[in-house]
């Protein structure tokens, strides 16, 4: 890899430049890729612990009957995994401007041919409707760029980036319905922390895909 003062030749083995000393850009990148494995599986950890929670919660309802069953109880004590949902969300969303940082590094140091301008890199995830397919389109492009792959590897990186996507885009939606869900009657108590569970389950999955796609991609790109 050049260096990035001097554009003298740095070897893989070094963190520094031979020439003139400067740190190594795939030090850095490494730096970033590891801090976004690292907040992903922070997410992964909290929305799991809010399932659990919500499998625990669960039990009582089941046992509940349209007499004994107090809505105002209920509600009460799915408020506070609704402000876990809301902080994960916030949390998420901390993790993406990180995580974009990472990609648009990704990115540029991937040999292409890629289909997409660089700039897509940050504009596919804040355009409507264009948001909902491309950015998975851009990870796996820059996971297939980054190192030579044959046609089983390839699939299966568009099965890892597919179901990250799924899975967040999923959690995503069940999250923002068990917030708004209602706990008026038993069955909609139960259905809403079964919701609840589910989508805790889903962001979890799409944590952990996440991190696996950014440990691969950076592993790739460090030792090339």
């Amino acid at each position: 890899m050049p260096c990035a003062l001097c554009g003298d030749i740095i070897p893989t083995e070094v963190d520094r430049c031979p020439a003139c000393g400067a740190w190594a850009r795939r030090r850095d990148f490494r730096a970033v890729g590891v801090a976004v494995f690292m907040l992903l599986g922070f997410n992964a950890f909290v929305a799991l612990g809010s399932g659990i929670s919500l499998l625990r919660l669960a039990r009582p309802l089941h046992g509940a009957t349209h007499d004994s069953y107090d809505a105002a109880a209920t509600g009460k004590a799915l408020a506070p995994y609704a402000d876990v949902f809301t902080i994960g969300a916030i949390m998420a969303g901390v993790t993406g401007l990180l995580y974009l940082t990472w990609l648009w590094r990704a990115f540029h140091q991937s040999p292409g041919p890629h289909r997409h301008h660089r700039a897509w890199v940050l504009l596919a995830w804040f355009l409507p409707v264009v948001n909902l397919w491309l950015p998975p389109r851009m990870v796996y492009e820059v996971w297939v760029n980054s190192g030579r792959y044959r046609t089983a590897e390839r699939q299966a990186a568009g099965l890892v980036v597919g179901g990250w996507w799924a899975c967040a885009v999923t959690g995503l939606v069940l999250g923002r319905v068990f917030t708004h869900g209602s706990v008026e009657t038993l069955a909609d108590a139960r259905l809403d922390v079964h919701v609840g569970v589910a989508a805790a389950a889903f962001q979890a999955l799409a944590a952990a895909l996440c991190m696996a796609t950014v440990f691969q991609i950076t592993r790739i790109q460090i030792t090339r």
